[in-house]
């Protein structure tokens, strides 16, 4: 990532995703976050978190108390959690302490998005990039960490009302809430499925959703089958009408398929053998491969 990676760092990992093509994606560098421009940082606490605790969070993001006199800070309550997520988790789920917090620093125009977790045993980076998709944030590297292991769920709140402070976007509440929907799904049936491909699915899904319009259960119910099928995975027809439903929310924003691949170009990696927009995947490749030898030669000069 442009702000959280050296250049070295940065070309590395990316050619051992070009050459391996892991679905997890990259890995942050915490300690380099406070390398961004001050002003395109925003830090989101759990409001119920005690002074150990956040120092344990600052820690895990690379920053200290001090760096945020230089931030846009904010944070998350219990009440926001329940309000946002109440229809889609339970009480006991979603707990009484608002513990979730996130540090997002918004990048440059096609940088794309980027999220690591810390202390997170719920959701997965691939997760929270796909919902963060589907709320229409682009372009942002964003770190979720918790005191301990938590859910984490509650911290995407936390990354959108972040995002939309930082660039002046509004995130419409039908955006929000199909994005925590999306997350919740996506989680609940990663507890049955490989997480990797249950993110690839989701994705897939989406795109064909986006791409061809799709709108009504047969058509979307016939999508999540051939991903599925692609992927060598099945699914209960509960977990099926969960993701119809998904969908249909989905289908009524103003999503773009070539913005979705160039804001996860790891989750949309492998969907070139699935019958996602072929060309563009055979681009993007060619773009690293021609950035490597750029880099490369550069050492010799």
């Amino acid at each position: 990532m442009r702000k959280l990676y050296s250049k070295i760092a940065a070309v590395s990992l990316v050619a051992l995703m070009v050459f391996t093509l892991p679905a997890a994606g990259i890995t942050a560098k915490a300690d380099a976050v406070t390398e961004a421009d001050p002003k395109d940082v925003y830090v989101s606490f759990g409001a119920d978190l005690n002074a150990n605790e956040k120092a344990t969070v600052l820690g895990l993001m690379g920053i200290t108390e001090k760096d945020l006199d230089n931030f846009k800070v904010g944070e998350i309550t219990n009440a926001d959690e329940k309000n946002y997520l109440g229809d889609y988790l339970d009480a006991s789920v979603i707990g009484s302490r608002a513990l979730s917090s996130v540090i997002v620093v918004v990048g440059e125009k096609g940088d794309g998005i980027d999220v690591e977790t810390k202390n997170i045993s719920y959701c997965t980076p691939g997760m929270y990039t796909n919902a963060l998709i589907t709320a229409g944030i682009e372009d942002a590297d964003v770190i979720v960490a918790g005191p301990f292991e938590i859910t984490g769920t509650a911290a995407l709140v936390g990354a959108m009302r972040a995002y939309a402070e930082l660039t002046g976007e509004k995130i419409s509440e039908d955006s929000m809430d199909a994005a925590v929907n999306e997350l919740v799904v996506t989680s609940e049936i990663a507890e049955n499925v490989n997480s990797e491909d249950i993110e690839q699915l989701m994705a897939f899904v989406k795109a064909k959703v986006v791409e061809e319009g799709l709108d009504n259960d047969e058509a979307i119910s016939k999508a999540i089958d051939e991903g599925a099928s692609q992927l060598g995975i099945s699914i209960t027809e509960d977990e099926k009408q969960s993701i119809i439903s998904l969908m249909k929310k989905i289908s009524d924003l103003d999503l773009d398929l070539e913005s979705m691949q160039q804001q996860a170009k790891d989750l949309f990696n492998k969907l070139e053998d699935m019958g996602i927009d072929k060309e563009q995947a055979k681009n993007f490749f060619q773009k690293i491969i021609d950035a490597l030898k750029e880099f490369f030669s550069s050492l010799f000069e």
